[in-house]
């Protein structure tokens, strides 16, 4: 801040945001540094945060709370590692395992892929939760020992440092704690803001719309995608954000370690059956990943490429070495089945013949959450760095999927297996799973497609330019 201007109060940057006047970028990042320092008290950013909310952040607000969010600690340097760095973010669904897959995908095609991941909360699951199924394998990594592992490996999976990104673990336990979430200028920032941090040259942005998805309605989820693209580009990150379908769950599974498992039975070459939906979803995104990484002219020809790396096996020779770098126990992976030990096992039968005409997905989301696999609530008392304060949850619980949307189904026969941590967690996943699913004398009239629109530069700016407030 020039040494000559008057000085800020955080009360009348609330009040400009209440009566609907936009900041300019030094009020934005008095405020941020304002949160990444305690040197604004928490009541005041709560207010600000509500006034963002009901008032509406411009493209340009959005865009300087992104990145002074991103300048607001410690950043990652990948450009020592001599290859281009490039990376996903899918804003959460249920069964949504696509970076186990991309990860090694990506980075056995030759980009390197340093992956900054969340953990579950609401009707989603986490990336970290489902690793951390792994035993021994680590999530929280300095930077130091971050850029290790790309270096020998090309990928890591990892949790947000203590030191990155610092103002937005302030501000997402205030949205959390204010009903502010649900802001696509709130949500853009805090999303950006740590994938930016990373230092990316690429970044593929996996949007989802639906009945799973945050953003239900597809105008929402539309804005939302080409402001991120649109945001993100003005950093300097070469970006794209793909529309994908989260009508039902993503692959046959939705839990933590059934998902880890799903996912290296792909890597193995393998065809699990009601996977292939994650299988394409994966190679599409990993394509686009490696386009913008230089490796590939197309998506289409990078999706090509990525295919290979599964078929020859070096995506799968990516992923151990990750999971080993990491401290993670690969002999797990020896029997899949073997590893995994649910304490109560149910089957959901069909309760009448016909097909399974739609999935509420959120429903079925929750209905994950309370066989154990999930979690409520966010711990905010002090704790140590390495596990951040999150409640913990039953790598071994979760759902398996054995029909999905247009399927036929016969009276008793299986619909889902259920994995949960007691039998009083069983009766009320069981009771939401079931009525989450409808079943129908006809399949549904048509099919959804797995990606239906993708945004670049160019088409974000022009779905924004008649977006006065976000």
């Amino acid at each position: 801040m020039p040494s000559n201007s008057a000085p800020m109060h955080p009360v009348d940057l609330i009040r400009k945001k209440r009566d609907g006047e936009s900041l300019t970028n030094e009020e934005i990042r008095f405020l941020v540094a304002g949160a990444a320092g305690s040197s604004i008290s928490l009541e005041q950013l709560a207010a600000w945060l509500m006034a963002a909310w009901i008032r509406g952040l411009s493209v340009e607000e959005t865009r300087a709370l992104t990145v002074a969010m991103r300048d607001s600690g410690e950043k990652f340097d990948p450009s020592r590692l001599g290859k281009t760095a490039v990376d996903k973010h899918s804003t959460g669904g249920v069964g949504d395992k696509t970076s186990f897959l991309v990860a090694p995908i990506a980075a056995a095609c030759g980009v390197v892929v340093p992956m900054i991941s969340g953990r579950a909360l609401g009707h989603t699951g986490g990336t970290l939760d489902k690793l951390e199924s792994i035993p021994g394998y680590r999530t929280a990594l300095s930077l130091r020992e971050f850029e290790a592992v790309l270096e020998t490996c090309g990928a890591s999976i990892v949790s947000q440092t203590l030191t990155l990104v610092p103002a937005d673990r302030v501000l997402y336990g205030l949205r959390d704690r204010t009903a502010t979430v649900e802001n696509v200028g709130l949500i853009c920032a805090s999303i950006l803001s740590k994938k930016l941090a990373a230092g990316l040259n690429g970044l593929v942005l996996d949007v989802k719309t639906g009945s799973g998805a945050f953003m239900r309605r597809r105008e929402d989820a539309e804005r939302l995608a080409a402001l991120m693209v649109a945001t993100a580009e003005a950093a300097g990150t070469r970006t794209v954000a793909l529309l994908t379908d989260m009508g039902q769950p993503l692959g046959h599974t939705a839990g933590n370690w059934i998902e880890v498992a799903e996912c290296v039975e792909l890597l193995r070459g393998e065809r699990p059956a009601h996977s292939e939906d994650l299988r394409q979803l994966s190679l599409i995104l990993a394509g686009w990943m490696i386009h913008l990484g230089g490796k590939a002219p197309s998506p289409e020809i990078g999706s090509r490429m990525a295919e290979a790396a599964l078929s020859d096996g070096s995506a799968l020779g990516v992923f151990m070495k990750m999971v080993d770098t990491q401290g993670g126990d690969v002999g797990v992976f020896d029997d899949l089945a073997a590893f995994h030990r649910p304490d109560v096992t149910r089957v959901l039968a069909a309760w009448e013949s016909g097909f399974i005409a739609d999935m509420d997905t959120t429903a079925i989301g929750w209905a994950v959450q309370r066989t154990g696999a999930g979690r409520e609530a966010r711990d905010t008392s002090e704790v140590p760095a390495e596990s951040l304060g999150w409640e913990p949850v039953d790598p071994h619980a979760g759902i398996v999927y054995h029909a999905r949307r247009g399927d036929r189904v016969e009276k008793g026969g299986p619909i889902a297996t259920l994995y949960a941590t007691s039998e009083a967690q069983m009766e009320e996943a069981v009771g939401r799973l079931r009525a989450a699913i409808r079943i129908a004398d006809e399949p549904p009239s048509a099919a959804v497609p797995l990606v239906s629109r993708v945004f670049d530069r160019k088409s974000a700016e022009a779905f924004l330019q008649n977006a006065v407030k976000v």
